[in-house]
């Protein structure tokens, strides 16, 4: 569904020893001994046929071709002797019934909506090419002036406010960047704009970064990003069942009622269609920054060039098949760890989803190899292949929102993968795994370099520029350090509706420039993505090692301290931002963190001492300890969901009202404070007062059970 949206940042200095955390040294022998069995069986020959198979032709959710992905992908599971079953949803799938765009003044011209075949490339050929559409954009048909709007956010609004341009009964032309792409209608629909159409620039997504495809990777002339405009920043999952499962014969909301649809027109073009719209533009030269590469000077309108804009959307419900599987822990089977990637896509789909969901299928393989050797897990390991994903975070949603009381008791930590490619490896997530995965960086190897994922060198690329990134700068303080989350992937009902501590990784960075569109396919991937499935085959070691090491540690991983650090930081930037504002200061939840601080040390102390006592310590202790250490990311949830979109609870994480995928740290005081809203910057701030002073509670009573072991 997009590009990773927090990236890891490899430390300067490695840790000093190779113990595992969670393991004494007895039993971390046994684990390496099991882990390097496991990295030995993924095969880089087998993720790409995978994904190969499952990118052969388009499979929109929603469509039998998605069904019938998920059918094979139940088949090869079982024949690898897992336990796979598939579990049905159903969601609001809308697809357009009718499309037209034209320039009817000052020159007529009508685009071609349509992405051509390319030579070499069978697939592009295929004749399921799904429309070129926004999911969730309303029906509508309006002629009226056009206005260029930049990337479409509010501050560019602003701009457009201090040259006196209001977009009022207009149709806006944004580009593709800047933000997600649901932001850009819905900040366009709250400037009463009668339409939006958003189009890839050249600049950002074409010829400007690279040959474009098929001499090179990046978007051709005619290439579209297809994709959701549904509001996620509201609540993800089926736009008319917030809060609850959408099975068949439940309830919903009538189309009529769901707050997250958008109820203008809006619809994506190339820039090949978007060049004769802004070349005839006149009014204001655009600012620097606004200009993309397509060769004539910027103007942002409105004036003689008026569009005509139709679409009509068919607004029907679609059964979703998300893919699960289970392998029972032999000691602790009522602890769960869980990974998953989605398995719809846009088009075909060979880098999103395919090349994630191609290594997670490895990965099975891989444990199953395992089982079949004598390996028993601890605790209960699953993997989920999600479908809906595309259309706004469908079937993981939907799962998640059905089984949260039972989740809620039994999940200890969700991992998740997406589009994977060549590149470095990127981990956004809970800070309190965050020296977990510095571990697993560590004891894993680059399938280039050869050298510990942890020492990848790091170029910045034009893809990586694109990312939307966590506010806070890492320090530079010779650690591994991993990104907050916002959204835009399967893992946002898991960490910031339940409270699941949870990680996303894959590997990226370099190349691309396709996304969501027909040319997303074996050939563009096999050609100038992950091109040996090197990468594919790394990412099934971390991932399958991961899931080990959190299936067997007789105590789970979590550490407290990176995390206080994290949020410090996250509170230094909101301080800086209030001095700005002049809102009141943060004095309380400072006092909270240092407080956590402290207790954070004390808890390591007992945590380290009580290693070596676990192999010999009763299991109810251990499930009692461990229990807690799960729970932890619970406590940091907000009981009333934050303002005005109570479906996002977590109080540390969260999409931004108006970033879609990018994250807003410490989400409640850091948006009160840059809508400058002082009363409520001071009520969020409370009330993470209170999330941290519960979790230092907790922290204590962890530490209480690790000394009496």
């Amino acid at each position: 569904m997009k590009f990773l949206l927090a990236l890891g940042f490899p430390a300067l200095l490695l840790c000093a020893d190779n113990s595992i955390r969670g393991f004494p040294a007895d039993a971390g022998a046994t684990e390496k001994k099991w882990e390097d069995k496991m990295r030995a069986i993924p095969e880089p020959a087998r993720v790409g046929r995978y994904i190969q198979r499952m990118s052969n032709e388009p499979h929109m959710a929603g469509t039998p071709q998605s069904k019938a992905v998920a059918d094979y992908l139940v088949g090869l599971l079982r024949e690898w002797g897992l336990d796979a079953r598939l579990e049905e949803f159903e969601a609001l799938l809308p697809t357009p019934v009718s499309r037209r765009l034209e320039m009817v003044s000052p020159k007529t011209f009508r685009a071609k909506l349509q992405e051509p075949a390319v030579p070499g490339d069978k697939n592009s050929a295929d004749p399921g090419q799904v429309p070129t559409f926004n999911a969730y954009s309303g029906s509508g048909d309006v002629t009226a002036p056009l206005v260029y709007v930049n990337y479409g956010v509010p501050a560019d609004y602003e701009v457009l406010k201090k040259l006196g341009i209001d977009v009022k009964g207009k149709i806006v032309i944004a580009r593709y960047g800047g933000s997600w792409r649901g932001t850009k209608p819905k900040v366009a629909q709250e400037h009463g704009a009668l339409g939006c159409l958003i189009y890839s620039d050249p600049r950002d997504d074409g010829y400007y970064q690279g040959d474009v495809y098929p001499k090179g990777a990046y978007r051709p002339p005619d290439g579209v990003q297809r994709g959701s405009v549904v509001d996620m920043a509201l609540y993800p999952g089926d736009p008319l069942s917030p809060g609850f499962a959408s099975e068949k014969g439940v309830k919903r909301l009538a189309v009529s009622e769901a707050k997250t649809l958008m109820k203008i027109p809006v619809m994506p073009i190339s820039y090949a269609d978007a060049t004769p719209l802004l070349e005839n533009l006149d009014g204001p030269v655009a600012p620097e920054d606004w200009r993309g590469a397509l060769g004539f000077t910027y103007h942002i309108g409105p004036g003689s060039t008026k569009v005509h804009f139709k679409v009509e959307m068919d607004n029907s419900t679609h059964p979703l098949y998300d893919v699960l599987v289970r392998i029972p822990g032999s000691e602790f089977p009522d602890e769960w760890i869980l990974y998953g990637n989605h398995h719809d896509a846009w088009v075909h789909g060979a880098s999103d989803p395919g090349s994630g969901a191609a290594s997670l299928l490895e990965t099975a393989r891989s444990l199953s190899e395992l089982v079949k050797q004598g390996w028993k897990p601890k605790r209960t390991v699953m993997l989920a292949l999600w479908d809906g994903e595309e259309f706004g975070l469908m079937g993981s949603t939907e799962w998640a929102e059905k089984h949260a009381d039972e989740l809620n008791k039994k999940l200890v930590t969700y991992i998740n993968s997406d589009s994977n490619g060549k590149g470095r490896l990127g981990v956004g997530g809970s800070h309190t795994l965050e020296e977990f995965v510095s571990q697993l960086a560590r004891d894993i190897p680059d399938p280039v370099t050869g050298k510990a994922l942890i020492d990848a060198p790091r170029t910045p690329t034009a893809a990586r520029r694109r990312v939307a990134q966590a506010p806070a700068v890492p320090p530079d303080d010779g650690r591994y350090h991993i990104g907050a989350l916002g959204s835009g992937s399967v893992y946002t009902s898991f960490l910031q509706h339940l409270g699941v501590a949870t990680l996303n990784m894959g590997f990226g960075g370099e190349g691309g420039g396709v996304y969501h569109s027909d040319y997303d396919d074996f050939y563009w991937y096999s050609h100038f993505s992950d091109t040996t499935f090197a990468y594919g085959k790394t990412l099934s070691e971390v991932t399958g090692t991961a899931m080990m090491r959190l299936a067997d540690a007789p105590l789970l991983p979590f550490e407290f301290g990176r995390f206080v650090s994290t949020v410090t930081g996250y509170t230094d930037e909101i301080e800086r931002l209030e001095k700005q504002k002049g809102h009141p200061n943060l004095g309380d939840l400072r006092t909270a963190l240092d407080s956590l601080r402290k207790s954070a040390v004390a808890f390591d102390t007992a945590y380290t001492h009580a290693l070596p006592k676990t192999s010999s310590a009763a299991a109810n202790k251990l499930s009692a300890i461990n229990t807690l250490l799960f729970h932890s990311e619970r406590t940091m949830m907000l009981a009333g969901g934050l303002p005005g979109r109570d479906w996002f609870k977590h109080a540390i994480y969260a999409p931004g009202t108006y970033t879609g995928y990018g994250v807003k740290t410490l989400p409640g005081v850091r948006e009160a404070v840059e809508g400058d809203r002082a009363d409520e910057a001071s009520q969020q701030a409370e009330e993470i007062v209170k999330v941290l002073r519960s979790l230092n509670s907790q922290i204590q009573e962890a530490q209480r059970l690790l000394e009496a072991l």
